[in-house]
């Protein structure tokens, strides 16, 4: 049976702008739509081309607040090349991740509240629900908090956490997703969240019953279709600008 779609990811929604730096601002509005606007903590960075360079929000700027004047090229080091302002120094691990991750074009940290919850409890992400499949065997563990990620060391045991997987589930912190679009990783924190929310209800009722391996297998390959990421990336950045609209109306 086939099980490969193949979506018009802008269906029904006239034409999106689908230039890298529309992209990252659509990003950075989903986050906030989607309750992963917590303070400054948080990062969204995306490789510009095929350089080392990264565009990144400034920071004091919120998810929400993202535009054009907010957004900064940054190189590994975090020195400003374009923009004003300079990069939320937890951008440090990112720059890590980058260069021993070589097929991560962008990384998604952020501080949403249950996977915040969840992190508290020292387990792995589980997989007992079929919109969590994206994670089975595509999610590593950190077991030890090693401090606000600033520093060369943090940047080495978080990226050492990927372990050539999408994303990394830290202990008493959060989750780190990365892809090979920014589409891709935005997809995977936004489904982290909405299974740590999961979780945590089922958790609060009694044990979870993973998914069968095989069939997780199977559901994590059909998820991670592109025109699923991508046609779900669309879907929510309509419904970002939606919002956005209404609330100035």
């Amino acid at each position: 049976m086939e099980k490969t779609l193949h979506l018009d990811p802008v269906a029904g929604s006239g034409a999106r702008d689908t230039s890298p730096r529309q992209v990252f601002l659509d990003a950075c509005h989903i986050l906030a739509h989607q309750g992963h606007a917590t303070g400054l903590a948080g990062q969204v960075t995306v490789r510009d081309g095929d350089s080392s360079r990264l565009l990144t929000l400034a920071l004091g700027t919120g998810l929400e607040e993202a535009d054009d004047a907010s957004m900064l090229l940054v190189d590994e080091h975090l020195t400003t090349l374009q923009g004003t302002g300079k990069a939320n120094p937890g951008v440090r691990f990112h720059s890590w991740i980058y260069r021993h991750h070589p097929g991560v074009r962008a990384i998604i940290h952020t501080h949403p509240q249950a996977l915040s919850a969840l992190s508290m409890l020292g387990i792995g992400m589980p997989v007992a629900h079929m919109d969590a499949a994206m994670f089975h065997d595509d999610c590593g563990f950190l077991a030890h908090w090693p401090g606000v990620p600033t520093g060369d060391d943090e940047g080495a045991l978080i990226s050492g956490a990927l372990a050539g997987k999408r994303s990394a589930f830290l202990v008493n912190h959060g989750m780190v997703c990365t892809g090979a679009t920014l589409q891709e990783a935005v997809y995977l924190n936004v489904f982290a969240e909405r299974n740590a929310r999961m979780c945590l209800d089922a958790l609060a009722i009694g044990p979870l019953q993973p998914v069968e391996p095989a069939a997780a297998k199977e559901a994590h390959d059909f998820l991670l279709q592109p025109a699923i990421v991508n046609g779900t990336f669309a879907y929510w950045a309509r419904q970002a600008a939606r919002a956005a609209k209404s609330s100035i109306t």
